[in-house]
C-alpha cells in the first residue's frame, strides 16, 4: 500500500511540476549558464532542462557520468575519494561540482549522485541522494533522503525535483544580489 501511495504521489508531482520552466526563466531573465552532471538522475535533468523553449540560451553543458570512471576521466573525480567514500557520498558529489565548473566555466553547475534502487544498503539506503550545486565560487552539498517505496522511474524523477529546487533555492537567496 506504502509503494502505490508514493508512487501516486510521484505522479501527481510529475503533472503539476513546474520547477524547470521557473528554473528557465530565472536563469533567462538573469543571463545565467547552467551545467549538469547526473548519475542517479542518468540525464533526467537535463531532459527536463531542455524540455523548455529557449533552454539553448541558458545551458552550457550536461554530462551523465554514472559509472566511476566518468566521474574520473570527465570531473576529475578522484580515485582516492571514490575508493574511501564512495560515488554516493558528499565528498564525490563536491568534486563532481568542482570538476564541472572547471570543464565549463558556467555560472551555476549542478550535479546528483544517489541510490535510485532496487538495492541499496543500511549505509547507502535506496533513496539517499547528495546534490551540489555550484554558484558564486562557493559549492553547497545537501542530502536527500526519500522512501524506498518510490519506483526505480519515479525516485528518479523526485530526485530531479529536489534538485531543481535546491538550485533555485540557492540562487534566489537574498545574499545572492540576483
Amino acid at each position: 500500500m506504502k509503494r502505490l501511495f508514493y508512487n501516486i504521489k510521484a505522479s501527481i508531482t510529475r503533472r503539476k511540476s513546474k520547477t524547470e520552466e521557473t528554473l528557465g526563466k530565472y536563469l533567462l531573465r538573469n543571463a545565467l549558464k547552467i551545467s549538469t552532471a547526473e548519475s542517479c538522475t542518468g540525464g533526467l535533468i537535463s531532459s527536463r532542462l531542455t524540455d523548455v523553449s529557449g533552454s539553448s540560451a541558458y545551458i552550457r553543458m550536461n554530462f551523465v557520468t554514472y559509472s566511476n570512471d566518468a566521474k574520473m576521466k570527465i570531473l576529475n573525480v578522484s580515485e582516492e575519494t571514490l575508493l574511501k567514500y564512495g560515488a554516493v557520498s558528499q565528498e564525490c558529489a563536491y568534486e563532481m561540482a568542482q570538476g564541472l565548473q572547471q570543464l565549463t566555466g558556467s555560472d551555476i553547475v549542478l550535479c546528483t549522485t544517489g541510490i535510485a534502487g532496487p538495492t541499496g544498503d543500511e549505509n547507502k539506503p535506496i533513496g539517499l541522494i547528495y546534490v551540489a550545486v555550484g554558484y558564486k565560487d562557493k559549492i553547497e552539498v545537501r542530502e536527500f533522503n526519500l522512501s524506498p517505496h518510490y519506483n526505480r522511474k519515479n525516485m528518479k524523477f523526485m530526485f530531479s525535483e529536489y534538485a531543481l529546487k535546491m538550485v533555485l533555492d540557492i540562487i534566489r537567496m537574498p545574499h545572492c544580489d540576483i
